[in-house]
């Protein structure tokens, strides 16, 4: 029998859809969040029948992604509750800024969990094999370096996110800044950290819509799972932005936008932390 043909789809330089057609009339696909959130292909019979999703990876291997999706998700409600907490002690608290500041940085360290796990996640997932066979899982790594991967990228600058969000966090502890040095120390590695969520959650898009510009899944769990992410990262950045320290006076642009913000980005990320949960295989 001869060769199945193979067509693959993506954004730019990055594969995220590979379609093969065997010659028995079988079509096979493999998506990178299905295989890495699933452990899955799609399969189609011959004629075009209803689409099924036939779970093609090992015992071992769904286990480990039943694992790594539960900590990645947990974590990202976790940290997104303490950062609503923090914020919520910011805007309607005693005014101690050292409360809010800790209750900021526990969260801001289950979110690096939850960024690091994610990329565990690529790197651990299931990888297809040629001609749309069984999917093959590779041996258990705790880092490697994959850019041409559109999944890898996206995990990737999402977990630097949370280690610039690290710094803002840590320098909040600091007492006596002016505010030019508020600005350098804590406003910009906010405004970077935001700036860096912003783009993952963009690669993310690309991800699952195979193209560069964002589409419209309702009837995708994973497409909602990013969709309701980026929307807090969009937040993040309005808070960011009103948290400037205006070198005049010493105060923030805006305290409530800035306290608000916050509130309902890291609300967002809480709940798509719930909605990933459910997106395993």
């Amino acid at each position: 029998m001869g060769q199945p043909e193979q067509r693959a789809e993506g954004a730019g330089p990055f594969t995220t859809r590979l379609t093969w057609q065997r010659p028995e009339g079988e079509t096979v696909v493999w998506e990178s969040r299905l295989a890495r959130r699933r452990g899955a292909l799609a399969v189609r019979g011959p004629g075009g029948t209803a689409g099924t999703r036939s779970s093609t990876a090992d015992a071992e291997a769904l286990g480990r992604l039943r694992r790594l999706n539960a900590i990645a998700s947990g974590a990202f409600v976790i940290g997104g509750a303490l950062f609503t907490l923090g914020a919520a002690i910011a805007q309607f608290g005693s005014g101690d800024a050292l409360v809010s500041a800790s209750v900021y940085f526990a969260g801001g360290l289950f979110f690096n969990i939850g960024g690091y796990t994610s990329l565990l996640q690529v790197l651990n997932a299931p990888r297809h094999s040629e001609g749309g066979g069984p999917l093959v899982t590779p041996g258990w790594r705790w880092w490697g370096y994959e850019p041409m991967r559109l999944d890898w990228l996206s995990t990737f600058v999402l977990f630097v996110g949370t280690l610039v969000f690290g710094v803002n966090l840590l320098d909040s502890f600091r007492q006596g800044l002016s505010a030019q040095e508020t600005n350098r120390l804590i406003w910009t590695p906010d405004v970077v950290g935001c700036v860096l969520f912003l783009i993952s959650g963009h690669l993310a898009f690309a991800e699952i819509c195979h193209r560069a510009r964002p589409c419209f899944r309702s009837r995708s769990l994973g497409w909602w799972v990013v969709a309701v992410n980026q929307f807090g990262s969009v937040l993040f950045m309005v808070s960011a932005l009103a948290a400037f320290t205006r070198p005049a006076t010493g105060s923030l642009v805006n305290a409530d936008i800035a306290n608000w913000g916050t509130m309902a980005g890291a609300l967002c990320f809480s709940v798509g932390g719930v909605l990933q949960a459910f997106e395993r295989p």
